[in-house]
This record gives structure tokens, sequence and C-alpha cells, in this order.
């Protein structure tokens, strides 16, 4: 399982998003269950699955989960297609 894979997963679950529904351009506004405690399961669940520990300044200021692949990518995790 690629790295975009688990991270698709991870948020599917922590945003109780539907498969067919999921987007990578998905926006913070657009999701109903983002909220803080979204914010905090999202960060916990980054932590296991990728072993970065986000500042709570980091988790709170992702507006899309475009953003977190770009963080990801800057701490050196690869998200290659």
């Amino acid at each position: 399982m690629t790295n975009r894979e688990k991270l698709k997963d991870l948020l599917m679950d922590v945003f109780l998003i539907d498969s067919s529904d999921f987007r990578f351009d998905m926006m913070r506004e657009e999701i109903e269950s983002w909220d803080s405690l979204g914010v905090v399961s999202m960060a916990l669940g980054i932590q296991e699955t990728f072993g970065y520990h986000m500042k709570p300044e980091e988790a709170v200021a992702i507006k899309g989960f475009q953003q977190i692949v770009e963080l990801l990518t800057t701490k050196g995790i690869k998200f290659d297609e």
C-alpha cells in the first residue's frame, strides 16, 4: 500500500468520508466532521501511520487534504503516485 493510499484510508476513517466522495483537493469547509475532535484524531492517525508528530499549531492550520501531503513531504515522507 502506498503512502497516498494509507493517507486516504486514514482521512476517510477519521472524517467519515465515503470512498466515492473522497478527493485529495477536499477542503476543511466541505467536511462536516472536520471539527476539533477531527483535528486531534487526524494528528494522532498521522503519527501512528507515518511516525510524524504534528505540532498543535500545524494540525490546526491544515485547511485541506493536499496541505497534509505537502507537510508530510517536507518531513521526508514520499507521496509518489
